[in-house]
C-alpha cells in the first residue's frame, strides 16, 4: 500500500487551510485547473487520495458557496459529473465568459489557447477526444490510473514548474487575450492559469490580462472584490 507523497499531503492541506480563511467572504470560489495532478473517472471509480479537499469542497457548497472547476491539462479528463453530483461543483473545460457584478470576465485555465507546438496541438487533441476517453476507461482503473500518474510526473518533471518570463511577445495567453480584443469584444479581465507564473498586465484602458500563478511554491490567487482582480499570496504578502 503506497502511501501519498508527503509534499502533496503538505500542500492539501495548506490549500484547506486556505479555504477555511475565506469561507465567510467569498461568495464564489474558480479553481482554473491542474488542481490534481491526473484524474480519471471510472464510472464507479474514481482516483484515490484527496479525501480531505474533496470533502471542504463538499462542505464549501453546502453552506452556499458555488464553486466553478476549470479542467486543466492535469485534469482534462473530468468527464463524467462526479464533482458535479457529489459536491455540486460546475466544471468547464473551454474559456468561458461570464458576467460578474457587472464586469466581464473571460475565464479559462489556458493550455488549449497556448499550445506552443505541434506535440502539444496532438496531445490537446487526444486527450480532447472521447475516443480515446472511452477506449481508456475499458483499463483497468489499476493500469489506467497507475500509467496516468507516472505520465503527468514525468511531464512535469521534464517541463519544470515555471518558465522564466522572456517578455509579453513570448506569452501565448498574453497574445491570445489581445487576439479576443482584436476581434471587437470587450472584455475587462481576462483571467487565466496554466502558466505557473502569477502576472497583471494591461491590455489596453479598459481590459487586463491576470495570470493566478501557481500553489505549489508561491501559493498565490486573485479576489475579485466586486469591482477590481488583485493578486495576492496565501503565504502573507499581496504579490
Amino acid at each position: 500500500m503506497m502511501a501519498p507523497d508527503e509534499a502533496s499531503r503538505s500542500r492539501e492541506r495548506d490549500f484547506i487551510r486556505w479555504l477555511d480563511t475565506i469561507k465567510n467572504d467569498a461568495a464564489a470560489v474558480f479553481l482554473l485547473g491542474d488542481i490534481f495532478d491526473f484524474w480519471f473517472e471510472y464510472r464507479h471509480v474514481v482516483p484515490r487520495g484527496f479525501v480531505r479537499l474533496l470533502g471542504k469542497f463538499a462542505e464549501l457548497t453546502d453552506s452556499g458557496i458555488s464553486i466553478h472547476f476549470f479542467a486543466g491539462n492535469h485534469d482534462q479528463w473530468i468527464r463524467r459529473n462526479y464533482l458535479l453530483c457529489e459536491m455540486n461543483i460546475q466544471t468547464y473545460f473551454k474559456p468561458t465568459e461570464l458576467n460578474i457584478n457587472g464586469k466581464r470576465f473571460l475565464i479559462g485555465h489556458g493550455h488549449d489557447v497556448s499550445l506552443e507546438n505541434h506535440i502539444e496541438r496532438i496531445l490537446n487533441f487526444l486527450f480532447d477526444s472521447r475516443l480515446l476517453y472511452r477506449l481508456y476507461s475499458s483499463l483497468h482503473p489499476f493500469f489506467g490510473i497507475t500509467f496516468g500518474k507516472n505520465w503527468s510526473r514525468n511531464r512535469r518533471r521534464h517541463r519544470g514548474l515555471v518558465r522564466q518570463f522572456k517578455g509579453l511577445e513570448y506569452e501565448l495567453i498574453y497574445q491570445f487575450a489581445q487576439r479576443k480584443l482584436a476581434e471587437g469584444k470587450h472584455y475587462d479581465f481576462f483571467v487565466f492559469g496554466h502558466r505557473h507564473l502569477a502576472m497583471d498586465h494591461r491590455l489596453n484602458e479598459n481590459s487586463r490580462y491576470i495570470n493566478i500563478g501557481e500553489w505549489i511554491e508561491s501559493q498565490t490567487y486573485a479576489i475579485f472584490d466586486g469591482e477590481d482582480v488583485t493578486l495576492h499570496s496565501a503565504k502573507g504578502n499581496n504579490h
